[in-house]
């Protein structure tokens, strides 16, 4: 027991990790998470602008995700191969970018492109992070980092929905795209100074404790299975990950479906409410997801249940929303908008270390990259999905845990 203290003792040392990398990069992303969802906020108070449908303004949310496929296998190998912190800078300032001049278009299909393009550029930027903090964090405590940082897809709705409401009381939409574009370009100084590829080339962290990170991980390495010849090719087409393609991709189509329209059955509920109003209560059933994505997390690290920690939440989701046809009532729908949020978030931190304890880190990147690519088209499915049956049923009820006489129209979104 004696000599294994010297290994143990610096266990607790390499802490800095969680200050440095895993905030740093939950804020990164929290703005990317921003220039994706603040569309589903501005939605209901374009008034008209653009002449979009149910089904357009579904589509400008789904456009964004055939964007975002193209870059998410070039980005994870670069991140690899190259550099996970120059693959994110690069990606963040074209975003910025992009994002800021999405205010600034005239017409349906301009926006449309803007769309697209803002997803191209983001596209790349998840697996990269994932491949960095695979370099930080052994596996024991990979779901953790990985909820930790990922909680910025939560907090970016609980802090920024209310001010993208109070923003559009205050000043039209596009000046909200534009000025919420702006964030990025100042963050991307930050990550370059604060963020190291792997802890022998952080500034703040001492070499014994670069050390001992670096035999964790290789120890992690040395324990997996070995694919096949070593390959992309036999990654990826291995049975687990073809499996875990399906089911982000249909987990993916609930949750942007879920995320597109929430403020707009939001505002259904407060009957037609202030954008200051429903950007609060928007915030409400993020704080939960929150919540329970942390916990969901902890818990799968310390039981290694990495499978259950995924299944039961989606499982929890799928009823709560079709609970919701049976329900009338603010508070009882408010309810069920809470636990679906937190059904759709619990599973992120579980389900992004499973690649990890599967692949080897020379393969990992790619699978990562395809998984994400191919289940993130369930974002271009669920959005336009919930927009069209929005327009032939002239109801949201169909898709979302809300109720409404037969034949009333949907405010807030036409």
């Amino acid at each position: 027991m004696t000599d294994l203290m010297p290994q143990s003792a610096p266990a607790a040392a390499p802490a800095k990790r969680w200050v440095y990398v895993i905030p740093v990069a939950a804020v990164m992303y929290m703005l990317a998470y921003l220039d994706r969802n603040n569309v589903s906020v501005i939605l209901p108070y374009m008034h008209g602008d653009l002449e979009l449908s149910n089904a357009d303004k579904g589509l400008v949310g789904g456009v964004f995700f055939i964007g975002y496929v193209f870059l998410q296998i070039p980005a994870a190998i670069l991140a690899q191969r190259w550099s996970a912190r120059k693959t994110v800078l690069l990606l963040m300032v074209a975003w910025g970018l992009a994002a800021a001049l999405s205010g600034l278009v005239q017409t349906k299909s301009q926006f449309y492109a803007a769309r697209f393009v803002l997803g191209f550029f983001e596209g790349g930027v998840w697996p990269a992070v994932l491949i960095l903090l695979a370099s930080w964090f052994p596996l024991r405590e990979r779901a953790r980092a990985n909820a930790l940082w990922m909680a910025c897809l939560p907090l970016s709705s609980v802090l920024m929905a209310p001010l993208s409401g109070w923003m559009l009381d205050h000043a039209g939409w596009r000046w909200v795209l534009v000025l919420q574009g702006l964030p990025p370009l100042v963050w991307a100084v930050v990550w370059w100074f604060a963020v190291a590829d792997r802890p022998a080339q952080a500034r703040w962290i001492s070499r014994a404790e670069a050390d001992h990170l670096e035999r964790s991980i290789a120890a992690d390495e040395a324990a997996k299975p070995s694919a096949g010849s070593g390959s992309y090719r036999d990654a990826v087409r291995q049975k687990p990950v073809l499996v875990l393609i399906g089911v982000y991709f249909f987990w993916i189509t609930g949750f942007y479906g879920f995320n597109l329209w929430l403020p707009s059955v939001i505002k259904e509920l407060t009957h037609d409410g202030s954008s200051t109003e429903v950007g609060l209560l928007t915030a409400i059933p993020f704080t939960v997801a929150l919540a329970v994505m942390i916990a969901n997390a902890v818990w799968s690290d310390r039981t290694g249940r990495r499978h259950r920690a995924v299944a039961v939440p989606l499982v929890v989701g799928i009823a709560a929303l079709l609970l919701g046809q049976a329900v009338d009532g603010a508070l009882p729908r408010m309810v069920l908008l809470c636990l679906t949020a937190a059904a759709v978030y619990a599973p992120y931190g579980p389900f992004w270390a499973i690649p990890g304890e599967l692949l080897r880190f020379e393969v990992v990147a790619v699978a990562m990259g395809l998984i994400n690519a191919l289940g993130n088209l369930g974002g271009f499915a669920g959005p336009y999905l919930v927009g069209w049956l929005t327009d032939t049923t002239g109801s949201s009820a169909s898709t979302q845990p809300v109720r409404r006489p037969a034949g009333q129209a949907t405010e807030g979104v036409s």
